[in-house]
């Protein structure tokens, strides 16, 4: 859920623009690194970092991360994420949580407190964007009008009755755009829409509607995709398991780990990664 802002950071001003919440209007947005790693071995990453440029209001930046469930180890990681970075670039911080169920982001948007109950040190309120308050974009002239805004709603609202209404909408609009861009949406929309019943909806639409697509570039250049961001799961996959057993993990076995795209090495390495006593044996045959 949070690439869509990668691709369209504008679409954050117009998705909150209907909460009327005192956001100043960016004169330029650049993508940041998403690695918070200090020096030690624990790593800590946000899902996207972005910083925007106002003409009379300074800078802030944007860490995004998306929800799909309550998790009550993630206060402390969002109250760590808005202090390394308020500390390392010295700008305003916002934490924006994106969510795919009501229950999920009325709990996302705390407050939660760090610190003695009668003197509470730190209060993160992260700004949360769910499907309580992203539009609903049903009409055809709308979601051309704003192809990312829809392609948030569509994918925030993947759970609702109107899925299906939304994501036809989506299907018409993207037929409107530059061949490119209706590529990476669909895309998007797609990856957003996992593990949801929405997503066979979508696949039915794109093989219908959206058919202009399956190029044989296109077909190859989606597959190379969905397999690097498969790679880039799987070695995440590895480095937490380490990291969650307390294994320290020099930067040439890191290196090494997010540097592989063989989604059959990296399978193996994360079984090993789960009884090794050493990162370096992962490697380490038989």
């Amino acid at each position: 859920m949070h690439r869509i802002f990668q691709k369209e950071p504008g679409v954050f001003g117009r998705a909150i623009r209907a909460l009327d919440l005192p956001f100043p209007e960016p004169v330029s947005v650049a993508l940041m690194p998403t690695d918070l790693t200090e020096t030690t071995p624990l790593e800590r990453r946000v899902d996207t970092l972005l910083r925007f440029d106002t003409e009379h209001q300074g800078s802030f930046l944007l860490a995004v991360e998306s929800q799909g469930r309550r998790d009550s180890g993630k206060p402390a990681s969002w109250a760590y994420y808005t202090s390394y970075l308020h500390a390392k670039y010295h700008l305003p911080t916002v934490l924006l949580i994106t969510c795919q169920d009501k229950p999920t982001a009325v709990w996302a948007a705390g407050p939660f407190s760090v610190g003695p109950a009668h003197w509470p040190m730190l209060t993160i309120r992260p700004l949360v964007l769910g499907p309580h308050n992203v539009p609903v974009i049903t009409d055809v002239r709308a979601a051309a009008a704003d192809v990312p805004l829809a392609t948030l709603s569509a994918i925030t609202h993947s759970k609702d009755a109107n899925a299906d209404a939304i994501l036809k909408a989506l299907a018409a609009a993207l037929k409107t755009i530059d061949g490119d861009d209706a590529e990476i949406f669909s895309e998007l929309t797609e990856q957003g829409l996992a593990n949801s019943p929405a997503l066979k909806t979508w696949r039915k639409l794109v093989t219908v509607e959206l058919s202009f697509f399956k190029s044989e570039t296109s077909q190859r250049l989606r597959a190379e995709g969905r397999t690097e961001g498969r790679a880039e799961e799987r070695a995440e996959a590895v480095l937490r398991v380490l990291d969650r057993r307390g294994i320290e993990v020099p930067e040439s076995v890191r290196e090494r780990v997010v540097g592989c795209d063989d989604l059959d090495t990296l399978g193996v390495w994360f079984d090993r990664s789960l009884t090794v006593a050493a990162a370096e044996e992962l490697f380490v045959e038989g």
